[in-house]
């Protein structure tokens, strides 16, 4: 019996796309939204934000999905507004009433000297509704049921801590920080320094390295208005996956030095500092990461496949 063969609706696509996240959409619903929309083979993105948060969500596409993990790495921007003088289950602004304080005697001079002990390297134990898992479940199913397990603490980094704002128990912060750093607990934390209950009131993430605040984001309602106007707009919006290692050095190969390269070999480049590399061709575009061996010698690590011109 003959059949027809179905044609896929998914297209090939590179590139990278700096979505604002909306409130009350998970990262994964926005990801799969910005899939269709494109028609998109392959998606990923590069650090989850919980549906209360808002802000940069980048989506890989394609072949740019092969740095999802280099991005997932870097550290990470955030506006946050925390609410002095009542804690929750969950930390933010949805979990159920847990203790309550009177913050009306916390002035901003209470804050700023407390603050320090919060900046650079410290510990931090996980909250109980996070993804994190043990014995194989989820924390936040074991907090859903009524349990609490112990959570070994995590190392973390604090490059910046600043006050943006402090008025009525409200304490808006500027943080940038490691990968696994969880800002509900972050919030309870200093509350707790100044002898008070606090959640997390509101998120927004405005950077994710390499893609530093301030950075230009596209909403859902400018993505709609792009595809109204045909696939090719919607494909200009796109970042190429090059921006996703621009703090990497770059170096440019020709043609036989890429065939070589793609075919494993090991190349001596002179010149060339020991590290990771972005390796590009003669039109700029990413093609590979390699590492520069410290006998001078330049060794292929993940290698993209080249765009359809």
């Amino acid at each position: 019996m003959n059949r027809r063969r179905v044609r896929s609706k998914w297209r090939r696509i590179d590139g990278i796309l700096l979505l604002d996240k909306p409130l009350g959409l998970s990262s994964n619903e926005a990801l799969q939204r910005v899939r269709r929309l494109y028609n998109a083979e392959r998606a990923g993105h590069t650090g989850s934000l919980d549906p209360l948060a808002t802000g940069l969500l980048p989506v890989c596409f394609g072949e740019a999905t092969k740095l999802c993990g280099l991005l997932l790495d870097g550290d990470k921007h955030y506006h946050a507004s925390v609410v002095l003088g009542v804690s929750t289950t969950t930390g933010d602004g949805e979990g159920q009433v847990r203790e309550q304080s009177d913050p009306s005697d916390v002035t901003l001079e209470h804050i700023q000297n407390v603050l320090p002990r919060f900046r650079g390297p410290i510990s931090q134990v996980p909250p109980m509704h996070s993804a994190l898992k043990h014995q194989g479940q989820p924390l936040y199913h074991l907090a859903r049921a009524g349990q609490e397990v112990d959570r070994p603490a995590r190392e973390i980094m604090i490059h910046r801590l600043d006050v943006i704002d402090y008025a009525s128990g409200r304490l808006d912060l500027d943080i940038v920080c490691s990968k696994g750093t969880y800002i509900r607990t972050l919030a309870e934390d200093i509350a707790a320094a100044v002898g008070q209950q606090a959640h997390l009131g509101a998120l927004r993430r405005i950077g994710a390295s390499p893609f530093a605040a301030p950075t230009p984001m596209l909403s859902f309602e400018a993505l709609h208005h792009a595809a109204e106007q045909g696939q090719s707009a919607l494909d200009a919006l796109l970042t190429p996956p090059l921006a996703g290692l621009a703090d990497w050095p770059r170096w440019q190969a020709d043609e036989t030095q890429l065939a070589l390269l793609l075919g494993g070999r090991r190349l001596r480049i002179p010149g060339l500092s020991p590290g990771r590399i972005a390796v590009v061709d003669a039109r700029d575009r990413l093609c590979g990461m390699a590492r520069v061996l410290d006998d001078g010698l330049l060794a292929p690590e993940r290698w993209l496949l080249p765009t359809p011109d």
